[in-house]
C-alpha cells in the first residue's frame, strides 16, 4: 500500500467518490469541507450508461437505488397543465431524460459519505486558504488555522471552485455563462405531485415540479434567460429578488410556486455555465468534476462526469505509482472526449430553449444522426480500465 497523502476538497459528491476510490487504491485520504455538513436535499441528479457502471464497481449498486427519488418520467406541458409530450423513466434502457437512476444531491452524497468515513479523514467547517507546493508535496494552510503536508491535492469544490482559482487564475478565465439561469427549491406538495415531473416551457423560461420521494413536498424547478449573470452567487436576497423579477408574470403554477419562495430552506439559484480549461492539473494540483469540467445542470451528466472521473483519476494515479505528471495526463487523455461530448449536450440543451415563440420550430434536430451518435458518446464514451496490477482493497464491499 503506498501511503501517499491526499487532500481532497469538497465533500459533495466528486469528493467522496474520489476518496472511495483512493483509499481503495492504498492512499491515506483527507476530505476537508468548508460547511459544517453534509448538504441535504438538492437537485434531483442522474446516472446513465458507464456512470451505471462506475456504481456498480464501487459496491454501491443497491444503496443508491434504495435512495433514488422513483420518479416514473415527465410531462411536458401547457399553462392549463394539459400534457403535450411524456418521457418515460425506462425509455432507452433507463438512460434517457429521466434516467432510471435518478437521486438527490445530497441523498447520494450522504451514500457516498457513509461508505467512506471509516477509511477516511472527514474535516467539516473548514477550508483551504493557501496551497504552496514544491517538487514534493503540497503545503496546506487551513482557514481554521491547521498547517498540513500532502502528496496531492484534488479540488472537487464546484463551479466555484477556491481551489482552482488559488492554483489555475480568477474565475472569469474559465467559466462560460450559456445565457440562462436556473432555480429550484422546495415547496410543501398543494400540486398533487406523485411520481411524475411536471414542466412548463414557453419563449425560453420554464417552470416545473418534480417529486423527491416525499409526498408532502416536491422541488421546484425555475429557469429564466439571462445574456449576463451579475448578482453575487452567495448573496440570497438579491438571487430571490431576480427569481421574482424574471418569472412575475409566468403562467402555469408559477405565482403559487413563488409564493412559497420566502420559507424554502434550500433556495437554489445560479448562472447555467460550464468550466472550460486547458489542463486540469498543475504540479501536484489537479481538478475533478464540475471544479475541472462542469458540463452545466442541463447536460444531465454531472453526476455520471464526477463518478466516472474519480474511478479513472485515482486508478490513473494509482497505476503511475503516485507520479502526479504521468497519473494526470492519463486521466485526462480518458476523460477529455467524453467531457467534450457531454458539454456539447448541454449547450444543445440551453440553445433548444431559445425559441420566441410556443409554436416555433425547434433550433436543435433532436433525430439528427450527429445528436444521436453525440448522446452515445455522452453516455458511454469512455472506458473504465481494470487496471491489473494496481492495489484495491475490497475490505467494505
Amino acid at each position: 500500500m503506498s501511503g501517499t497523502k491526499v487532500l481532497v476538497a469538497g465533500a459533495s459528491i466528486a469528493g467522496p467518490a474520489l476518496a472511495h476510490w483512493l483509499d481503495r487504491r492504498g492512499a491515506e485520504v483527507t476530505v476537508v469541507e468548508r460547511t459544517p455538513g453534509l448538504r441535504p436535499g438538492g437537485q434531483a441528479v442522474d446516472a446513465r450508461g458507464i456512470a451505471k457502471e462506475a456504481i456498480v464497481r464501487m459496491g454501491l449498486d443497491a444503496q443508491v437505488r434504495a435512495a433514488r427519488t422513483d420518479t416514473a418520467g415527465a410531462y411536458n406541458v401547457d399553462a392549463d397543465g394539459n400534457v403535450l409530450e411524456t418521457f418515460r423513466a425506462d425509455d432507452d434502457g433507463g438512460d434517457g431524460y429521466i434516467s432510471e437512476i435518478e437521486i438527490l444531491r445530497g441523498d447520494l452524497s450522504r451514500v457516498l459519505h457513509d461508505d467512506t468515513r471509516d477509511g477516511v479523514e472527514y474535516v467539516f467547517g473548514d477550508r483551504i486558504v493557501e496551497l504552496t507546493q514544491d517538487a514534493d508535496g503540497v503545503d496546506v494552510v487551513f482557514d481554521g488555522g491547521d498547517r498540513r503536508r500532502f502528496d496531492l491535492v484534488i479540488g472537487a469544490d464546484g463551479l466555484h471552485s477556491a481551489t482552482r482559482a488559488m492554483v489555475f487564475g480568477p474565475r472569469e478565465q474559465f467559466i462560460r455563462h450559456l445565457g440562462m439561469v436556473l432555480a429550484f427549491y422546495t415547496v410543501p406538495n398543494e400540486f398533487g405531485v406523485d411520481r411524475w415531473l411536471l414542466d412548463y416551457q414557453e419563449a425560453g423560461r420554464s417552470a416545473g415540479l418534480r417529486p423527491i420521494g416525499d409526498d408532502a413536498k416536491a422541488m421546484a424547478m425555475l429557469s429564466f434567460p439571462a445574456a449576463d449573470f451579475e448578482v453575487d452567487y452567495r448573496d440570497i436576497e438579491a438571487q430571490k429578488r431576480l427569481l421574482r423579477e424574471q418569472m412575475a408574470d409566468f403562467g402555469w403554477l408559477t405565482p403559487r410556486i413563488l409564493a412559497h419562495l420566502d420559507d424554502a430552506p434550500d433556495f437554489y439559484l445560479d448562472q447555467v455555465a460550464q468550466v472550460v480549461m486547458d489542463r486540469w492539473s498543475s504540479g501536484r494540483v489537479g481538478l475533478i468534476g464540475d471544479a475541472a469540467f462542469s458540463a452545466s445542470p442541463m447536460s444531465g451528466a454531472g453526476t455520471g462526469l464526477a463518478l466516472v472521473g474519480a474511478y479513472l483519476l485515482a486508478g490513473e494515479l494509482a497505476a503511475a505509482n503516485w507520479d502526479p505528471e504521468v497519473g494526470f495526463a492519463a486521466y485526462e487523455a480518458q476523460m477529455r472526449p467524453y467531457v467534450e461530448a457531454n458539454q456539447e449536450i448541454g449547450r444543445l440543451h440551453v440553445h433548444s430553449r431559445e425559441a420566441s415563440e410556443p409554436d416555433a420550430e425547434p433550433t436543435v434536430d433532436f433525430e439528427s444522426p450527429y445528436f444521436t451518435e453525440l448522446i452515445g458518446r455522452a453516455i458511454n464514451g469512455v472506458e473504465l480500465p481494470d487496471y491489473a496490477g494496481v492495489p484495491d482493497s475490497r475490505s467494505r464491499v
